[in-house]
């Protein structure tokens, strides 16, 4: 019994003894297979290390800033600086935050910046089409044939009949000096071309009197006075102003109807000194009015009034355009939108691109992805969403054009800012 116990006993402990041989010899090869395995990577040595706040300061041995956090270690191929860059003060983000932040860039291209520049305005009737009434002789109103202000009359109806003295004496002269001509047929010839001149003098009077052919014409053929004159509209237009009465007595040269042809109308648009070298005569322009909401009228600018309105320091500017139907009234209140800018097309961006920093203005060129360069440029014209850049930017260069502000927070903008070199600017120059 006993010598069975031994033998179980003697068993056990050699299968101990095994296990833990075996557990030994799997360790002792892992242990002298892992140096092979460090050995195949390569360690990564840091060139410096840099502010965790983002600031111009740099370590080449790990330190602690004023708050306590630790310099974050910068390797040798995030410091590698992008061949197409002469400037050093250049931003690196990661594609991770690129993609989190929304960053969106567009290239630099040619574009012609037509652009609006709204003003104030007011319509009036165009001078050139009005046209007044006004006898040259002195005599009484015998009959009115258009008696209200606004009515609308065509060129030739006849607005009033005049009775005058002086007419009638004028007549008279031109009939007796034709009558003797015609009876001195027979006498000498210097008493006959005396009537004659007499007669063709008369004549001219009555012409100058604005008798008109048919009238003067009438008075040879019939031989009979006319006691009233009529007085017919010079233009198509719209009776802006009447002074005629029934009965009344007119002086010579009173204006008795002002005639407005509202076919073409003004457009006063008063522009602020600033904007006004912007402004070009034969520039398209377009008028909007609050009585036709949603309607739009076009027309150019006719003229620039070479005076300045102290009380508000604008300058007239004239905008000449149709008028169909007469929509357009003279005294209406007009917003105006004159053209201006160059139409050669110029360098330009979109106005988010842009970076005020108060002192210059910059935008952040996209070298490569996640390599930024803040450049400084000259800006120009803005127009539509788009503004001219004139120097510090060729075209075809990308330019980050939405999440600037998220890019400065991150990369510490103002920072990469001080550390440009000042002939970065120049060598990017055109």
């Amino acid at each position: 019994m006993l010598f069975f116990l031994a033998v179980i006993l003697l068993a056990l402990a050699a299968a101990g003894g095994g296990y833990w041989l075996g557990t030994q010899t799997q360790h002792g090869g892992s242990s002298a297979a892992a140096p092979a395995t460090s050995a195949a990577a390569p360690v990564r040595k840091p060139l410096y290390y840099r502010n965790p706040m983002g600031l111009a300061d740099t370590s080449p041995v790990p330190k602690k800033d004023e708050m306590g956090m630790d310099y974050i270690p910068v390797y040798a191929d995030e410091d590698e600086a992008p061949a197409s860059s002469n400037n050093a003060a250049t931003l690196k983000i990661s594609t991770e935050k690129i993609q989190k932040l929304g960053v969106r860039s567009e290239a630099a291209a040619l574009r012609v910046l037509g652009r609006g520049l709204r003003a104030a305005g007011r319509v009036e009737a165009d001078e050139r089409r009005i046209a007044v009434v006004a006898p040259k002789f002195e005599g009484y109103v015998e009959r009115l044939h258009v008696n209200a202000t606004g009515q609308f009359v065509a060129k030739g109806q006849v607005l009033f009949e005049a009775y005058s003295p002086e007419l009638l004496a004028a007549q008279r002269e031109v009939l007796l000096a034709a009558q003797g001509a015609q009876a001195m047929q027979q006498a000498g010839s210097e008493a006959q071309r005396g009537l004659q001149q007499l007669a063709e003098s008369g004549l001219a009077r009555l012409r100058n009197w604005d008798l008109s052919p048919a009238q003067v014409a009438a008075l040879q053929q019939t031989g009979q006075v006319q006691r009233t004159l009529s007085f017919a509209s010079p233009v198509s237009g719209i009776v802006t102003e009447k002074k005629a009465q029934q009965g009344m007595r007119f002086m010579a040269g009173e204006t008795l109807y002002q005639i407005t042809d509202l076919s073409s109308v003004w457009v006063i648009a008063e522009v602020f000194e600033q904007d006004l070298a912007l402004v070009k005569p034969g520039a398209a322009a377009t008028v909007s009015l609050d009585a036709y909401p949603g309607r739009r009228f076009t027309g150019r600018i006719g003229y620039i009034y070479p005076t300045l309105k102290a009380e508000n320091r604008t300058v007239p500017v004239r905008v000449e355009l149709a008028n169909p139907g007469g929509l357009l009234k003279p005294a209406m209140f007009a917003q105006v939108e004159l053209a201006v800018g160059s139409a050669a097309p110029v360098l330009a961006v979109p106005e988010s691109a842009v970076l005020d920093t108060g002192l210059r203005k910059l935008v952040l060129v996209q070298l490569k992805e996640g390599r930024f360069e803040p450049r400084e440029v000259e800006l120009g014209a803005h127009a539509q969403d788009y503004v001219e850049v004139r120097k510090g930017l060729r075209a075809g260069e990308q330019v980050v054009t939405s999440a600037n502000f998220l890019i400065d927070a991150e990369s510490n903008l103002k920072a990469a800012v001080q550390g440009m070199a000042p002939a970065s600017a120049a060598s990017a120059a055109h």
